[in-house]
């Protein structure tokens, strides 16, 4: 008899379509084991394909239901879940329809369904303290540079050659004037996503902004990236990041 991990690998590997190695452990009562194992597999990919449409609910009404059923069953079967918790399923989607060749003629896609992941990692993100400021105003004037910010666990910056806030919001609203209205040539948008008391942001700011953020949520000492994005507003920059609850801790740099 196989032990209870061999038994769970086996099943695994016969629902991924890797192998067959369940079938000898299947009792068929009623069923083919064919058929028993096929509830089970259809089981599998919807839930998967459910985890998936709430994660990316415009890239859903983007392209369609049958459409990203199709995209989902196929994502699903090359990159299954490697642990237990749905909401962290699906990383990889964005990517994945970057090469998908069926949403070759939605070039904006890939960027939108980048935004949504932002999104609800943000909102499935732990709560964490904002950084007391206290701590930083008892440094002294040499440590100040050394400052490697913790960057809060809900902030993340996303970047895109369109306007994909704009498509997220006007396809989430049911907007078609919005949606009609944006002009896809109209440059890269640089997206700062934070989860705040009611609700989850999606910013705009500048790309000397976006690079200056981050390089500190890189854990980049503060003098570092001072350096590397000049003609920056850099104290209100960082101010505004600070007001905003966007770090949780700090550590000093120890690099000469």
């Amino acid at each position: 008899m196989p032990t209870l991990l061999e038994l769970q690998r086996a099943v695994r590997g016969d629902l991924l379509g890797q192998n067959e190695e369940a079938a000898p452990y299947v009792v068929p009562a009623g069923l083919t084991t064919a058929a028993r194992l096929s509830v089970y597999r259809n089981t599998m990919f919807g839930a998967l394909t459910k985890a998936l449409r709430l994660s990316y609910p415009a890239v859903d009404l983007l392209v369609g239901q049958e459409f990203f059923d199709r995209a989902a069953r196929i994502f699903s079967e090359n990159e299954p879940p490697r642990g237990a918790c749905l909401d962290e399923y699906g990383g990889g989607f964005a990517e994945f329809i970057a090469h998908f060749r069926p949403a070759a003629s939605l070039p904006y896609l890939p960027g939108v369904a980048r935004l949504e992941w932002a999104v609800s990692g943000a909102l499935h993100a732990p709560d964490v303290a904002a950084l007391d400021l206290s701590c930083l105003s008892a440094l002294g004037p040499a440590d100040r540079g050394r400052v490697a910010f913790v960057p809060h666990p809900s902030v993340s910056l996303v970047h895109a050659d369109c306007p994909v806030d704009a498509i997220w919001r006007a396809v989430l609203a049911g907007d078609d004037a919005a949606m009609a209205a944006i002009d896809l040539g109209s440059g890269p948008v640089w997206l700062l996503v934070q989860r705040c008391a009611t609700r989850v942001d999606v910013l705009r700011i500048s790309e000397r902004e976006w690079r200056f953020a981050a390089l500190l949520c890189a854990a980049r000492p503060l003098q570092a990236a001072l350096d590397e994005v000049p003609d920056l507003d850099a104290s209100a920059a960082l101010a505004g990041h600070l007001a905003a609850g966007r770090f949780t801790g700090f550590s000093l740099d120890q690099a000469p």
